[in-house]
């Protein structure tokens, strides 16, 4: 036979067949089926897959002649793998695919391990049909030379190995069209790879890269190329040449110009330039939608010259740059710079940590319990983890938190809060431009917790020290607070806020065209509650009015003491004296003061309402559906001054209902939506409370949530008309009904906000929804417990939801465009088959293997279905979430895990702590 020529089986295996067969005859019975399922043979999770291999070879199983994928682990003994590939050839003649990717073990830590696979045998080249070649995750140094020889290869995966070039003899692969080589030291790439006019995508990211050769705009099929992560400093004019370019990625690079020609490639649709050095741009880029170019110094002088030789240079600090499927790095005493994919900068100076540290981060949804806001502050951030908790460094690392500024910034200052000593306070902050609308919030910290940021009233501090001091506010020049001698035995803290009352807000609420207010005075102190002596308080006039005109009788002194929401008057209770334009008085505790000028006599209870009036947001709620998938729908709640560009971005991609009339929101308020009329939530959400989606509001954020609804009614008669409504507070356990609804409209405590309409078409045709019933799959669970599962049920939700869009996806998740082609021939009349079966035959091929849930989020985004990806990151929360809760109540769960449920309770007055 034909299978003998590869050469004898090695002297181990032989004899630990023969030790087997010994074990057999004496009743241990024989070992697992060794044969293939149908034309698939996958031996990479098995112990010794190698042995097995040759076991199969060695007695000339017929199965083989038919196999056309096989996958092996990187990680058996060099030996027994370089056996088994050398009888490929004749005992698997039609093989198409050949998977020997490493990465199926971990270090201690949590790293994939490579492979220890460095060549292959010569006789590969043989190999006629083989189409697929993943070689990642190995120990690679030079490209095998048989790999060139493979005329028919139609995609070769090379990424994370050690290889530092690529041979000229690989531009002599007719039939390539997908090249990877991520994750590996190139520093140079050969002319010859100019003369592969079939490669339709080439992704060199995360190497070494100074420059392109000019050949390179040769590949006049290329559609995706991704050169992210490398040393880049310039770009060849050819790359005009790339005509049926569609995606360019290049950000982490230290490109300092770019070829106007880009503009004018025909089919480009997105040109990814953040995180370079441009300063200057050509026009024809800086205008176009699809250049992104956030992260570059454009505009900014060109940095000084180089100072007269001196000291010796220090070497440059690491950089790290993470994508988001990483949660972790290491951090040496040699410090770096981290950039992290969720808008998060971290800078550890040399000697920040005396031994090698593993730092973790996490990035929460914001929600109240989470989220320590003042009455008057407003969040800008989500909430940011980092890990471990407590740890001090020996030096303070640098944190940067990117956010979109506010509107109002007069009188109002952001700042980085965070959680110490189970307590929350706010870091000395400086603010540092992006672009006009991305800012930096700037901090430095001694060690690791919870970080957000935060725009509150703007503060100011002083140390009262027993000789006494003076206290004046930044914002208001008229608002200052004396203390005199002897006020304190011992130093304390005090801190000022002010915050501005529109001069329109309170005429409006009263009634009363000529009533006025002062800001709004905030006071707060460490130590004991009370001072010694008096102190004294000057506050402006209300607007309008002078010390010399006014009539005593209706100026009101109201004070709030926290946490009563109530307002006293207490006039009558102190001493006001007037000049022309001040009010003084003095008291020996602090808390709110404000001014009033009107005619009511009662205005406690009004200064109440005015003063929930200032904090509130008046917003419109919206709901869209999409277009090309009605059940998927959109729901938003915005300020009304966003409404009309959010609607205009929106609306080519959606199609719904006018926004909701406007209704009034507090700054962190919850509110939830419920579906009505037939029409209910189709998945299981961590946010979803018995079909009802929880919601909290805050201002500055986006507030929106994309869910896929469902109906138990009939689609084939008829639409459905269903609706949504929204309603405030924590869901209840039932919704209350239309009538019901309506009549809490009308009430003063309306908890009805909204209701919108939703419909669902009518099914054209006699398919029902993609989950026939006679539908029967393999069982399967991608992920695991800690990261959460896909189960099948998820997996056809994805299904569900693709579409058009499967082909992209399934590029991203790697298969290759010929096994495209053969599932759209295999389905031709058949969508939802095509979809389902490349998504399930991946998730077979997946099964047990690290990461493969993160590889399907990942392929998601990078074919535009956000939506999806963040549906499937909904339900790993929820099956995180249950897990962890299952460990706690076993008293299993680890001393650093840790959980919202454990923080502290936000204080609703962080201005008087």
């Amino acid at each position: 036979m034909a299978a003998m020529e590869a050469g004898p089986v090695p002297a181990t295996l032989a004899q630990e067949d023969a030790a087997r067969d010994a074990s057999e005859a004496a009743g241990a019975g024989p070992e697992a089926p060794l044969l293939p399922a149908g034309n698939r043979l996958s031996l990479h999770l098995h112990p010794g897959g190698c042995r097995r291999l040759l076991r199969l070879c060695a007695q000339q199983a017929p199965q083989l002649l038919e196999v056309d994928f096989l996958q092996l682990s990187g990680h058996e003994d060099p030996q027994l793998l370089e056996a088994a590939l050398a009888r490929l050839p004749w005992s698997l003649p039609r093989l198409r695919s050949l998977v020997l990717k490493g990465g199926q073990r971990r270090e201690a830590l949590g790293a994939c391990l490579r492979g220890s696979l460095a060549t292959l045998p010569a006789s590969l080249s043989s190999l006629a049909r083989l189409a697929h070649l993943d070689l990642s995750f190995n120990s690679l140094e030079t490209l095998p030379a048989c790999v060139p020889q493979m005329c028919g290869l139609d995609a070769l995966l090379l990424s994370r190995n050690c290889l530092s070039e690529l041979p000229a003899a690989l531009g002599a692969l007719p039939a390539l069209t997908f090249l990877a080589v991520t994750h590996n030291r190139l520093r140079t790439l050969p002319p010859a790879l100019g003369a592969l006019s079939s490669l339709q995508r080439l992704d060199l990211s995360g190497n070494l890269l100074e420059a392109l050769p000019p050949e390179i705009g040769g590949l006049g099929s290329l559609a995706e190329l991704n050169l992210a992560s490398n040393r880049l400093q310039s770009l060849p004019s050819s790359l005009a040449g790339l005509r049926a370019l569609r995606l360019f990625i290049l950000h982490s690079n230290l490109l300092a110009s770019v070829p106007a020609s880009l503009a004018r490639l025909p089919l480009l649709t997105r040109l990814d330039l953040r995180d370079n050095q441009l300063r200057d741009v050509p026009p024809e880029l800086l205008d176009a939608p699809f250049v992104h170019l956030q992260g570059n110094p454009l505009g900014r002088p060109p940095p000084d010259p180089p100072s007269p030789p001196g000291p010796p240079v220090v070497p440059e600090m690491p950089r790290l740059l993470l994508t988001s499927d990483r949660d972790s790095f290491a951090v040496t005493p040699q410090g770096c710079s981290v950039t992290l994919a969720c808008g998060v900068r971290l800078q550890f100076p040399a000697g920040a940590t005396a031994a090698p540290m593993t730092i973790r981060y996490r990035l929460w949804l914001p929600e109240p319990r989470l989220v320590p806001l003042g009455p008057h502050d407003a969040l800008l951030s989500g909430v940011l983890e980092l890990q471990p908790h407590g740890v001090a460094f020996q030096q303070e690392v640098g944190l940067w938190l990117l956010f979109v500024p506010p509107r109002a910034r007069r009188c109002r200052e952001v700042v980085v809060r965070t959680l110490s000593d189970n307590s929350w306070s706010d870091l000395e902050t400086h603010l540092e431009e992006e672009t006009p609308k991305r800012l930096w919030a700037h901090c430095q910290v001694p060690h690791f917790s919870w970080f957000l940021v935060v725009s509150r009233p703007v503060s100011d501090a002083c140390l009262v020290p027993p000789e006494g001091t003076l206290l004046c506010s930044s914002g208001h020049a008229g608002v200052r607070v004396t203390f005199p001698a002897g006020a304190t035995e011992e130093p304390r803290h005090v801190r000022m806020q002010v915050v501005r009352v529109g001069s329109r807000e309170l005429p409006a609420l009263l009634g009363e065209p000529e009533a006025a207010s002062s800001p709004l005075l905030c006071l707060s102190q460490s130590g004991p509650s009370s001072f010694l002596r008096p102190v004294t308080i000057q506050l402006p006039l209300p607007p309008g009015v002078t010390g010399l005109s006014l009539d005593r009788a209706r100026l009101h002194l109201l004070h709030r003491a926290a946490p009563a929401a109530a307002w006293d008057d207490i006039t009558a209770q102190v001493a006001l004296e007037l000049t022309h334009l001040y009010a003084r008085f003095q008291v020996t505790r602090f808390s709110w003061y404000w001014l009033w000028y009107t005619t009511k006599a009662c205005v406690g209870s009004l200064a109440r309402k005015a003063w929930e009036r200032l904090r509130l947001y008046r917003v419109n709620l919206i709901a869209l559906q999409r277009r090309r998938d009605p059940e998927q729908v959109l729901l938003q709640c915005l300020p009304r001054n966003k409404v009309d560009a959010t609607l205009r971005r929106l609306l080519e991609r959606y199609r719904g209902p006018e926004p909701s009339d406007t209704v009034e929101m507090f700054e962190g308020e919850k509110f939830f939506a419920a579906f009505e009329r037939g029409i209910d939530i189709d998945a299981d959400r961590p946010d979803c409370v018995e079909g009802r989606l929880c919601f909290v509001f805050y201002s500055h954020l986006k507030n929106l949530k994309e869910v896929y609804v469902t109906t138990a009614l009939d689609r084939r008669a008829r639409a459905v008309r269903g609706q949504v409504s929204f309603y405030r507070g924590e869901v209840p356990e039932v919704v209350p009904e239309e009538a019901e609804a309506a009549r809490q409209k009308r009430g003063p405590a309306a908890l009805w906000m909204a209701t919108l309409p939703i419909k669902l078409p009518r099914l054209q045709g006699c398919e029902g929804p993609t989950r026939e019933p006679g539908l029967s799959l393999a069982p399967l669970n991608l992920g695991d417990a800690e990261t959460g599962f896909l189960t099948q049920s998820n997996l056809l939700n994805v299904a569900g939801r693709l579409g058009p869009d499967w082909p992209a996806v399934a590029l991203h998740l790697g298969l290759p465009y010929r096994e495209l082609q053969r599932i759209r021939h295999e389905f031709r009349d058949d969508l939802d088959g095509q979809i389902r079966h490349m998504l399930f035959s991946w998730a077979e091929r997946q099964a047990g293997q690290p990461g493969a849930v993160g590889r399907l989020v990942q392929a998601l985004e990078q074919s535009d279905r956000r939506d999806v990806a963040e549906e499937v990151r909904a339900v790993l929360e929820l099956g995180r979430r249950k897990y962890q809760e299952g460990i706690r109540h076993t008293s299993l769960a680890p001393g650093n895990l840790t959980s919202p449920d454990r923080l502290p309770s936000p204080s609703p007055e962080p201005a008087q702590a």
